[in-house]
């Protein structure tokens, strides 16, 4: 099937507003491929300031950036290359009120956090609103992108890939303590940004009950089904 990638056909991508949680490695790439896509309007939210160990993988930022919020920074950083964007940043931690706040007017979510407690009540959020969520996650040489439309009775949520929480919980597996391959978040998050567009535009056909795989140490890539758990108690199975 041909897709028109015409920039006439990319022109609906402007009007539509994405919501980024997480400006790390998968983050940066995320939003800038999005951008140069033609998506103009993001919500950006982390309330993380930059450090040394994230120039490595985190190439919106750089050593006059240290100690600055990420998303105020990328909010800069993004608007100097394209000046016709609209960026909200919000340098807080994510959480219910904001979610309530913001979802009513998402059309996508991209999930490029890095810890579990996040991840879950991403989703439990999005399942609520009925919100497309794009899930990316990267740690040492292992990637993986999975999409949740929960507006469709067929697909699954976050919860139905990991239905234990309260050991997923005490995992503190993250780039930092455990180290990524630097490209890693880069290639990831270029798939979020590539999966956010398929949806926006009705497209193709997104990674929805299905799990993508990468193992760069192998070069393999790997798509697994994943299927509702009908005993989820975020989505109802």
């Amino acid at each position: 099937m041909r897709v028109d990638l015409s920039e006439k056909n990319l022109q609906s991508l402007s009007t539509q507003r994405v919501l980024v949680i997480g400006m790390g490695g998968l983050g940066c790439a995320a939003v800038w491929d999005m951008v140069r896509l033609g998506v103009k309007q993001l919500v950006l939210v982390d309330f993380d300031r930059v450090e040394r160990s994230n120039l490595s993988r985190q190439w919106l930022y750089q050593e006059q950036h240290l100690g600055q919020y990420k998303v105020l920074v990328a909010q800069e950083q993004l608007q100097q290359h394209q000046t016709d964007l609209h960026i909200v940043a919000l340098t807080e931690r994510m959480n219910g009120d904001l979610l309530d706040r913001w979802l009513p007017r998402i059309d996508v979510v991209l999930d490029c956090s890095d810890n579990f407690p996040t991840r879950f009540m991403l989703n439990r959020a999005c399942v609520r609103w009925q919100k497309p969520l794009v899930s990316g996650a990267a740690i040492q040489f292992n990637g993986q992108v999975a999409c949740f439309l929960p507006y469709l009775p067929e697909s699954p949520c976050y919860h139905c890939l990991y239905p234990d929480e309260a050991f997923t919980q005490t995992e503190t597996e993250t780039c930092t303590v455990s180290g990524v391959l630097t490209p890693l978040p880069s290639v990831i998050g270029s798939i979020q940004a590539i999966e956010t567009v398929k949806i926006l535009l009705k497209i193709g056909q997104p990674l929805s009950a299905k799990l993508l795989l990468f193992d760069a140490l192998n070069s393999r890539w790997k798509t697994l089904r994943l299927p509702k758990d009908p005993a989820c108690v975020v989505c109802g199975g």
